[in-house]
């Protein structure tokens, strides 16, 4: 792998209903669809900052459900809900997403990923059904900071001279 890519996320807000993220990872496309959709991996990344995480389940298929939930420094829980709408390995997942403090919020998440020369591509769209519950994104950085966790997760399961395991 490349030196790092911490902090390189790039964040848009094509209008009032989206946020779309942009990560590049040093990973082949496989390896990074495993890191996002496998519980055991999910569980070592997604929690922010110095959250500690929970509970992860997922049952990756059309109509299979994930809930995560992790807990923050000051003891309160975050859980995060959804069913799945679309399983396409290794490319895309679209799920239906809810963060339960926000109940008012929920979302409609998609992930696709695209692989060039060994750099996979995540984009990672969600799209709110009104301007109100997409306000609710008002910082992203916690986003940031759970994928520069996966870079390093990533970092750890892949060699460069090409074996992967995990």
């Amino acid at each position: 792998m490349r030196p790092n890519r911490h902090g390189s996320a790039v964040i848009e807000y094509p209008n009032d209903l989206e946020i779309v993220i942009t990560r590049q990872f040093d990973a082949p496309i496989a390896l990074v669809y495993d890191v996002l959709t496998k519980p055991e991996h999910v569980g070592k990344w997604f929690a922010p900052f110095a959250c500690v995480m929970k509970e992860c389940s997922i049952d990756l298929r059309v109509g299979g459900s994930y809930h995560i939930v992790f807990v923050d420094p000051d003891g309160t829980e975050c859980s995060f809900r959804g069913t799945y709408l679309e399983v396409e390995p290794p490319t895309r997942t679209v799920e239906t997403w809810l963060f339960e403090g926000w109940p008012d919020a929920p979302a409609i998440e998609s992930m696709d990923l695209h692989e060039t020369d060994g750099v996979t591509t995540l984009t990672n769209k969600m799209a709110f059904r009104d301007k109100a519950g997409r306000d609710h994104m008002t910082t992203t950085d916690g986003a940031e900071d759970s994928f520069d966790k996966m870079e390093d997760l990533l970092r750890s399961l892949f060699d460069p001279e090409g074996t992967v395991s995990g």
